[in-house]
């Protein structure tokens, strides 16, 4: 049984644990990690923990599995499905992990880096671009979100097509168990078959089986050329060609595929200071495409070259801009890595994180707009994402001149409209951003009763108490 009521002595008892600068019990100060970034979701906690090390994680989840007191994971706090969020009246207390954030070693000869869960992204591609490696996980929210939070999410990001999700980036982990023991699972092993996978039960697992507090990374040498170009095309029929042949002229070394609407390009433009269009007139749709090689960059600008010629003769491409520098790469990730933000200064989104096979995207795109549209005309549809593995963020913004909560409180019915045709096309409606609270019952009604049997067994074995992140992914 969980307890839902923390009287004073339990948080005197979890605050000597942290210590009481390190103990966060002041309304005001417990704020910000009660909110997710889409405001969907306003939770409740009387205690925030900091812990500084694994130790100490490991004697906060003794004493809360001890006294039954559910316990919410938090990294950075960017997920946008509810994941680490607390949630009203349950007395869930924060284990922050920010003060977990030393890089402890890194292998240039292995090229693996030791980081702690609470490493921000951008800390982690610094401390490997220092050593002349590359970390290659990359996300709009990197300068902000926490390595822990992206294991627990199986973060993709822009680079998936090349280097894969964090499930192919981590070799090893540490974790705290519900029970306060921890697993001392830190291997830099790229072979080993030694029983069970428990690394890959934990990753994804959003912080319900346990607590990460280090991961063993692996690092990649650095592009000698790099080339991006951002091209505007007909329709995504015409963007799936284009990748085809990027994939044909680039093989291994094509490292990004994103696919865009006008309508985003218009948003991001508008709204996100410093971003501009870089073609002087509008497309349809935009493929900005990332290209790095091993070699040189003669090597990139050849596998570049080859590819806009041979697009151009296919009537492939309309127009295109290639990154003459450094800076003019940046502003092409810019706009497209805005282009969530930019939508909400335009009133109420309703999100989709799905994936389909990479062939059917097109497929999706039209089944979905039709679909959507009929059930609300004015809508504006805002589908972009990693076209190169299928995963598109199809978004739905408000009419213009439409009320915000009306259109918001028809969120369930525009989901199951969008996640039947993804599940019709054998697709997934979480890509890379989780379950969480959000979707937590779609997935009971999506997954067969085998797939969610498994699913509780593991988290009665792992959390038999069921103190870790309680209401996220599996409920009971």
């Amino acid at each position: 049984m969980l307890n839902s009521q923390i009287d004073s002595s339990l948080i005197a008892r979890f605050t000597a644990i942290t210590g009481a600068q390190h103990a966060v019990t002041e309304p005001s100060d417990i704020a910000p990690h009660l909110s997710e970034p889409r405001g969907l979701y306003k939770g409740e906690s009387p205690l925030v923990l900091k812990p500084a090390d694994t130790q100490e994680v490991s004697a906060i989840l003794r004493l809360a599995n001890e006294t039954g007191t559910p316990v919410v994971p938090q990294g950075g706090n960017t997920g946008l499905v509810g994941g680490q969020s607390p949630r009203p009246g349950q007395g869930e207390i924060v284990i922050s992990l920010a003060r977990l954030n030393a890089i402890r070693s890194l292998d240039l000869v292995g090229q693996t880096m030791v980081a702690e869960a609470g490493v921000v992204l951008a800390n982690a591609q610094q401390a490997a671009s220092d050593a002349g490696l590359l970390f290659p996980l990359s996300l709009g929210s990197e300068g902000s979100c926490q390595i822990g939070g992206n294991l627990s999410s199986n973060a993709g990001g822009t680079a998936v097509l090349a280097y894969g999700n964090m499930r192919q980036l981590c070799l090893g982990l540490e974790v705290v168990l519900p029970n306060g023991e921890i697993w001392h699972g830190l291997r830099a092993l790229k072979k080993d078959n030694t029983g069970y996978d428990l690394r890959d039960l934990f990753i994804g697992a959003e912080g319900t089986l346990g607590i990460i507090t280090a991961a063993v990374l692996k690092l990649f040498p650095t592009p000698s050329g790099h080339e991006t170009i951002y091209a505007g095309v007909d329709s995504p029929d015409a963007a799936l060609k284009l990748f085809r042949l990027a994939q044909d002229y680039c093989g291994p070394s094509l490292t990004g595929f994103e696919l865009m609407p006008r309508i985003g390009i218009d948003f991001t433009t508008r709204h996100i200071e410093g971003v501009r269009d870089p073609l002087g007139e509008p497309h349809p749709w935009y493929a900005l495409i990332d290209i790095s090689s091993g070699q040189s960059q003669d090597a990139a600008r050849a596998m570049l070259e080859g590819l806009y010629v041979a697009a151009d003769e296919q009537g492939l491409i309309r127009d295109a801009a290639a990154a003459e520098t450094e800076a003019q790469r940046q502003a092409f990730w810019t706009l497209r890595e805005s282009m969530s933000w930019a939508q909400k200064p335009e009133g109420g989104s309703i999100k989709h994180d799905v994936s389909v096979p990479v062939a059917r995207v097109p497929e999706f795109l039209t089944k979905a707009d039709a679909a959507v549209l009929k059930a609300m005309p004015d809508a504006r549809i805002v589908a972009f994402g990693h076209m190169g593995d299928g995963n598109i963020h199809y978004n739905i913004s408000q009419p213009v001149g439409a009320d915000t909560g009306a259109f918001l409180s028809r969120w369930k019915e525009m989901n199951e409209i969008v996640h039947a045709i993804v599940l019709a096309l054998d697709g997934s409606i979480s890509a890379e951003h989780g379950i969480g609270q959000l979707k937590r019952d779609e997935l009971a009604a999506i997954r067969s009763p085998v797939e969610m049997a498994m699913m509780k067994q593991i988290k009665q074995a792992f959390d038999p108490k069921g103190i870790m992140n309680p209401g996220k992914v599996v409920a009971g």
